[in-house]
């Protein structure tokens, strides 16, 4: 099995772009990151291991991680972040509408259902994000 690192080699070979440090540099720390990451969480730790990578940089080389499948982004709460995709199982999302607090689940029976009204409507599913959006069981007290 291929790793990130040689699955995003290729896609840049395959769109005649480079392998650069920089983008080297940007998906190690990125894939050192666990769970959803914040854009500028992500940049401060690049920043620490190479100062000369731009915020520009960055967006434009997460752009390509995300074409590659290699990671997704999410807005929760106007908060933009990033989370890897290779090799995680997919999962769906309970967000707080106060406070943020952002929670993963996941339900074979969902799933299943989702497949099913797919082939219902002979519509052939490639990929989905479900986010759910309430008040946590803090923010209610």
């Amino acid at each position: 099995m291929l790793d990130e690192f040689d699955i995003f080699k290729d896609f840049l070979k395959q769109h005649h772009l480079r392998w650069t440090p920089q983008r080297k540099s940007i998906l190690k720390v990125f894939l050192q990151q666990k769970g959803h990451v914040p854009i500028d969480d992500l940049h401060k730790k690049i920043q620490a291991q190479d100062p000369t990578i731009g915020i520009a940089t960055l967006y434009r080389t997460m752009k390509l991680l995300m074409d590659a499948g290699l990671a997704e982004m999410h807005t929760f709460n106007e908060k933009t972040t990033y989370e890897h995709l290779y090799q995680i199982r997919h999962h769906d999302h309970l967000i707080c509408k106060v406070c943020g607090k952002t929670v993963e689940f996941e339900h074979p029976l969902i799933e299943k259902y989702q497949v099913e009204v797919c082939e219902r409507h002979n519509f052939t599913l490639k990929s989905h994000r479900m986010e759910l959006f309430g008040i946590c069981y803090e923010c209610q007290k």
